[in-house]
């Protein structure tokens, strides 16, 4: 029997995409034809040149539907990669939406240009992805057929992340494992922790990766005289995270927006007890003092407040990890979840040659 080829659209060296595709060739059997855009979109320069870049892409992609013949393209990102898939004539075509809204910067100039590419996404899309209910809601706003819409996060590696924690049961020992992208409002977290380090309160901050932020949040951390309590790792190995969360009793993360976050499922299923930000996409697994706590936007006093009632409240602490783990065995087990993905595919792909 022929391998089937799927064209990826998108930044295929992120985590999540990695699942994405690493899942689809593990469960589906299929060949992997990855493309994306080489600049990256830091800087405002950096940003002039991704749009002429995307000027060109299309003809790029056509180029490569022609030498490869996929027999799907998938894309992420609705209003740029989920746009070029519904333009390039390849059936059916896969988008997945990324955050609650992929109309983000919410303030942006560019907000109507987005709303009609991403229309067509949408309207083109033979199947798209809602990785959690939080996603659904700006898309039955927009109209979209929500038949076509598949609501499934793409799950983690419970092998990989297993629910062995070691963590010491003495001090606070927190991980944050966002990239250090302002969005992600790390310098909330330190803020928290000087305040903890005011009262005499032991704890190490554990900070994963890198980011623009890196060098302003070490001149907080050396601002706040908490040095030698805060590790930045840098970029590491995915294959190093189990462990450092392993390591951790307390999961922070604290965006201003979120669709679905991986890193939230990867600590419930490391027993590392989650505190996030009180937002849609963090509401649809964390129930405040239930099994999680819910943070009030850019509240450092409140971080602060909430990560010592969890300390204090150790018994309650181990029975929510117990819980998160079971939760995240029955509902976001990559195994699972992307042998139903991969599965849909194949009979997308099947149904549109029958027709």
């Amino acid at each position: 029997m022929k391998k089937r080829k799927i064209l990826f659209l998108g930044e295929s060296y992120r985590a999540d995409a990695l699942t994405w595709t690493k899942g689809l060739k593990e469960f589906g059997d299929f060949e992997i034809i990855s493309w994306e855009l080489k600049t990256p979109s830091t800087t405002f320069c950096n940003r002039i040149l991704r749009l002429l870049e995307f000027k060109f892409a299309l003809f790029k992609i056509k180029n490569l539907i022609q030498l490869h013949q996929p027999d799907i393209v998938i894309a992420e990102r609705t209003t740029s990669y989920g746009f070029l898939a519904a333009l390039s004539g390849v059936k059916p075509v896969v988008i997945a939406q990324q955050g609650r809204t992929d109309l983000w910067p919410e303030r942006s100039l560019l907000l109507p240009l987005k709303k009609i590419i991403q229309n067509y996404a949408f309207k083109k899309a033979t199947l798209i992805h809602a990785w959690g209910p939080v996603m659904t809601v700006s898309m039955k706003e927009a109209d979209v057929d929500m038949n076509k819409v598949l609501v499934l996060p793409k799950g983690i590696d419970l092998l990989k992340f297993e629910n062995k924690n070691t963590a010491s049961l003495v001090k606070i020992g927190a991980i944050v494992t966002r990239s250090l992208l302002p969005e992600y409002r790390h310098d909330v977290i330190v803020k928290s922790f000087g305040l903890l380090h005011k009262k005499g309160i032991n704890f190490v901050l554990t900070i994963v990766g890198d980011g623009p932020q890196l060098q302003n949040l070490k001149d907080l951390v050396k601002k706040l005289n908490i040095e030698d309590k805060v590790v930045f790792t840098g970029r590491i190995p995915n294959t190093e995270l189990p462990k450092l969360l392993q390591e951790a009793n307390i999961y922070i993360s604290m965006p201003i927006t979120e669709g679905v976050s991986a890193s939230l499922f990867e600590a419930m299923a490391s027993n590392c007890y989650p505190i996030v930000t009180n937002i849609a996409g963090n509401q649809s697994w964390i129930t405040h003092r239930k099994n999680g706590q819910l943070i009030s936007l850019d509240d450092s006093e409140m971080l602060a407040e909430e990560l010592m009632w969890a300390f204090d409240n150790e018994t309650y602490r181990k029975k929510s990890v117990l819980n998160n783990r079971k939760f995240i065995e029955d509902n976001v087990d990559y195994k699972v979840n992307m042998k139903i993905i991969a599965n849909k595919y194949h009979e997308l792909i099947n149904s549109s040659t029958v027709n």
